[in-house]
C-alpha cells in the first residue's frame, strides 16, 4: 500500500509538471511584474477568448474608442496567432472603478477591463471609451495592455497613449521603453468612434525573451 501510495505520489509530481501553464513549463520573459498574473483572470470568469471584446461602460460612455491591433513574431512579418491580449484602464475619474460584484484583480485593475486571443492573421479588436487620466493630473491618459505566449508567463507592453493628450510631453516619451513597439497611437474619427491601430512585435525591448 505505501508503495503504491509513492509510485502515485511521484505519478501525480510529473504530470503537474507537464501541465501546459505551469510555472516549470512556462519560459520566463519579460522581468519583474506586479501585477501580469491579473491577464490569468479570464479563467475565473470563463468567457470564450475570441479576438474581439467589448469592455464595460462602452455603450453608455463617450467619446467611444475602437482599437485594433497586429501581433508579429519576433521577426516582425509573421503573424502571431493564439496569442492572448489582457487590457484594462481608469473610468472618466482616472479611478480604477470596480463593479458591484469584483472578481480577482478587478477590486486593483477595475472593472474596465477585458480579453482577447489572436486570429490566424494576429488581429485582434476591442471596444471601449477613452479613459482619464489620473486624479493628481501627472500622467497622461492610458490603457495598461499585458500579453501571454503559449509556454510563457504573462507580461506587460508599452501602454496605450494618445497623441493629443497635453500630458504626453516630450519628456514623457522619452521615458517610454517601447515594450512590444511604441503604444502611442493617433485617434481618428471614423463611424461614430474614435479609431485607433496598434502593432505588436513579440520580444522587442522584451527582457530575457530570448
Amino acid at each position: 500500500m505505501k508503495y503504491s501510495l509513492i509510485l502515485l505520489f511521484g505519478w501525480l509530481v510529473t504530470a503537474c509538471q507537464g501541465q501546459p501553464g505551469s510555472a516549470s513549463a512556462q519560459h520566463q520573459v519579460g522581468g519583474p511584474c506586479q501585477d501580469c498574473e491579473a491577464l490569468l483572470d479570464f479563467r475565473l470568469l470563463a468567457p470564450p477568448l475570441t479576438p474581439t471584446d467589448t469592455l464595460p461602460g462602452y455603450h453608455t460612455t463617450e467619446p467611444r474608442l475602437k482599437i485594433t491591433g497586429t501581433v508579429y513574431q519576433q521577426d516582425g512579418k509573421t503573424p502571431a496567432k493564439g496569442i492572448i491580449v489582457y487590457v484594462y484602464h481608469t473610468n472618466q475619474e482616472g479611478i480604477y472603478q470596480p463593479g458591484p460584484n469584483p472578481v480577482g484583480w478587478e477590486t486593483r485593475h477595475g472593472q474596465y477591463r477585458g480579453w482577447m486571443k489572436t486570429s490566424a492573421q494576429g488581429q485582434f479588436t476591442y471596444y471601449t471609451f477613452r479613459p482619464a487620466a489620473y486624479p493628481n493630473g501627472r500622467e497622461p491618459e492610458h490603457i495598461h495592455i499585458y500579453v501571454q505566449e503559449p509556454d510563457t508567463n504573462p507580461f506587460y507592453l508599452d501602454s496605450y497613449y494618445f497623441t493629443d493628450d497635453p500630458l504626453l510631453t516630450d519628456a514623457v516619451r522619452r521615458t517610454l521603453p517601447k515594450r512590444g513597439g511604441s503604444g502611442i497611437v493617433s485617434l481618428k474619427e471614423k463611424n461614430g468612434h474614435w479609431t485607433a491601430h496598434r502593432d505588436i512585435i513579440l520580444g522587442l525591448n522584451i527582457p530575457d525573451y530570448e
